[in-house]
């Protein structure tokens, strides 16, 4: 017997117009601020409109990422676009880090060879580049429908870090106003370089996990299957494989031994375990297969469970 249960995928109409929105600000800001901070000769500002630059495009990623992810399944597609999102973060992550290598190594030369900035121009751009990207991460970050979406959190993540950068600059040019020191502002772009890396490893590391269809953030296979184990009539549960749809969605199928039994009464245990998959551990999409004798999996197979509720076992 398998039976297998799906939702509904809530509207992103909101979120992509924020979005849009934030694109549209963001690009004339990369604009202005390259060219305020080639005409101030700031490696910094540049450096700045350099990640100001990967934030419009990781807006736009994370926009057409949504667009995709609101869209239904299709007979191709049968879970839908979730990847999409998913996709477009760990892209996103990767632009990061190309970013950084470039800024890096920018900032070496100008380190050997300082030169004069002007710190009015860093000082006010940089402070207008403050309120901008507070403003998005803000617009981002202070709704509900997409807050734990990894796609969305990427951009989030992109736009903070900009910001964090913003004070950073506006600091480093006080500093050089009052002190002459050239090399700050080289130093400056090295330090944003580091908190682009830091800010980016998160996202790149859960994305990677779900494109390669890892166990979703926070479960063990040994924890379901104990919690399965549990409910009434189940004998045993084996051939699990759980996986990530996307950020917010997973799924998962088995194998359930149960005795033997009507239909009516084993709809009854289907049921106390789809509730239990939702309710515990947040899987709508669930594939349980019913078995009453057991099968050559179940026989003849040391199971990735077995192997770790062994050795959980071992160390008690």
């Amino acid at each position: 017997m398998s039976k297998t249960r799906g939702h509904s995928h809530g509207t992103a109409s909101r979120t992509t117009s924020v979005m849009t929105w934030s694109l549209i600000l963001t690009v004339g800001f990369v604009i202005v601020e390259t060219i305020a901070g080639l005409r101030a000769h700031s490696l910094a500002l540049v450096s700045d409109a350099g990640h100001n630059f990967t934030d419009a495009f990781a807006l736009l990623l994370a926009a057409f990422g949504v667009y995709l992810q609101a869209r239904p399944g299709d007979h191709r597609r049968t879970f839908g676009y979730q990847r999409a999102g998913v996709l477009a973060a760990f892209i996103n992550a990767l632009t990061l880090g190309l970013l950084c290598a470039v800024l890096l190594y920018e900032s070496y030369g100008r380190l050997l060879n300082p030169e004069p900035v002007n710190v009015t121009v860093m000082i006010v751009v940089a402070a207008i580049a403050l309120v901008l990207n507070l403003g998005i991460a803000w617009a981002l970050g202070g709704h509900g429908d997409h807050r734990h979406d990894l796609n969305v959190r990427a951009a989030w993540i992109h736009m903070l870090g900009d910001a964090a950068s913003c004070v950073a600059i506006i600091v480093g040019a006080v500093i050089i106003r009052y002190t002459g020191w050239r090399f700050i502002d080289p130093l400056l772009s090295i330090l944003i370089a580091i908190a682009i890396v830091w800010s980016a490893w998160d996202i790149l590391h859960d994305s990677l996990n779900i494109l390669l269809e890892g166990l979703p953030k926070g479960m063990t296979l040994a924890g379901v299957t104990g919690e399965l184990s549990r409910v009434t009539g189940v004998i045993d549960v084996h051939d699990l494989h759980i996986w990530s749809l996307g950020s917010e969605s997973s799924a998962l199928s088995c194998h359930v031994l149960i005795e033997e039994m009507p239909p009516a009464a084993s709809d009854v245990i289907l049921k106390q375990l789809n509730d239990l998959l939702c309710a515990r551990f947040a899987i709508r999409h669930s594939t349980i297969q019913f078995e009453h004798v057991r099968c050559a999996l179940a026989e003849t197979h040391c199971t990735a469970v077995e192997i770790e509720a062994a050795k959980h076992h071992h160390h008690h």
